[in-house]
């Protein structure tokens, strides 16, 4: 396997590069080096944007290239006190822009780039685009991960790659989430294993091919092509939908080691051995798909199960949402609206054992447990700002 320059000699920066291009063109941000030790991201960004420059290429609107964490990047490490892809929540972030004096870097990394987005906004021109650049510990094909807006799914739907549905209920935090609850597309990539080369290769084809799904840059249907069959090569699982149902966190301060060999995607048969938890040995007890081992020492999600949508539940999804049946949900037993938060239900789990999480997801929503007997769950449909992207060709 090749590998990657972890950035040796890179000169590490929070604006990769930003171009400024004719008006009435989108607005897309690429973001690389979330977590430090993915430098992939960042690599591809740089060579994209100077080959744009160096050949001159018309660009529309603007384009962004972001570095997430400066200083893990530097240090190449996955972050340096906390992750910084796990503490984006609304209240902690006027905090943190409140506060002078901050906990520790990650905290400081957020302020200063929460600031550059905020300028984005304000300033730039929609359709918006966020785009966040990742690689993973364990070998990978590459595949997109987003939370389960039929925006989201529609735009996504335009890559030839696997595509992971509601992340966001295990992933708490995440920078991506944040943005999406603003009501823009944003998605992850992930383009491979952090220190293969071929990560930095098949970011270069994303970034291409989203430029020029976007109109960001002229669509010349050859080269856009070219860039869909390299991305399409790369990726040796099936372009269809996958839902996460099961993620093994480790508990704080146990010692936690994946079994080698494992892979995104692998079927997995029953009573595999997948790792081994302060001497304690975790096998499947049943035949899984496992998604996303954890194969570097930062990090507390052990691995995930994932399997894939039916097609019918996805077309079944799109209909119920659409007609806004979700409305309906406050007149069952045992489900209400929250007096505080918009857009939130509340449930109770006494009462409604028998509705599984499956009837929320089919209706827009994302489910987190409060306590053992409440569920809160938030429309992932209401904030999406459908009305700036009917005009685009993917729509």
């Amino acid at each position: 396997m090749q590998q990657v320059a972890k950035a040796e000699g890179m000169k590490v920066r929070r604006v990769i590069d930003h171009i400024q291009g004719e008006k009435n063109g989108p607005t897309v941000v690429f973001f690389g080096g979330i977590h430090g030790n993915e430098p992939a991201g960042v690599l591809a960004s740089e060579q994209v944007f100077e080959e744009i420059r160096e050949k001159k290429i018309p660009v529309f609107g603007n384009i962004y290239a972001l570095s997430g964490n400066l200083g893990a990047l530097e240090h190449k490490m996955r972050f340096q006190q906390e992750d910084f892809n796990r503490i984006w929540f609304p209240d902690r972030i006027q905090r943190i822009l409140a506060e002078e004096v901050l906990a520790h870097p990650e905290e400081q990394q957020l302020k200063e780039l929460f600031q550059i987005i905020e300028e984005i906004l304000e300033n730039g021109e929609p359709p918006f685009y966020f785009l966040d650049l990742h690689t993973t510990s364990s070998d990978t094909t590459p595949f997109m991960v987003l939370n389960d807006s039929l925006l989201n799914r529609n735009y996504a739907s335009n890559y030839p790659l696997p595509i992971i549905l509601g992340i966001e209920e295990y992933l708490h935090g995440a920078l991506l989430s944040y943005i999406n609850e603003l009501g823009y597309v944003s998605l992850g990539f992930e383009s491979g294993q952090h220190e293969d080369v071929k990560a930095v290769e098949t970011n270069i084809d994303f970034i291409w091919y989203s430029l020029m799904l976007t109109h960001s840059i002229p669509a010349d249907e050859k080269a856009k092509k070219l860039h869909y069959e390299s991305i399409f090569k790369a990726s040796s699982t099936s372009h269809r939908f996958y839902e996460i149902y099961h993620q093994h966190l480790i508990a704080p301060g146990h010692n936690f080691e994946m079994k080698p060999g494992f892979i995104n995607f692998q079927l997995v048969p029953k009573g595999t051995e997948l790792a081994l938890e302060n001497n304690t040995i975790l096998k499947t007890k049943h035949q899984r798909q496992i998604f996303m081992p954890l194969y570097q020492k930062q990090g507390n999600e052990g691995f995930y199960f994932v399997r894939p949508v039916p097609r019918f539940l996805l077309w079944l999804s799109k209909q119920l949402r659409q007609f806004k049946v979700d409305y309906l949900l406050a007149i069952l037993p045992g489900v209400k609206w929250d007096s505080k938060v918009k857009d939130t239900l509340v449930v109770d789990l006494r009462i409604t054992r028998f509705f599984a999480k499956k009837l929320f997801h089919l209706l827009g929503y994302r489910a987190r447990q409060v306590d053992k007997t409440h569920l809160r769950i938030k429309s992932r449909e209401r904030a999406s700002r459908t009305n700036d992207y009917v005009e685009t060709s993917w729509f």
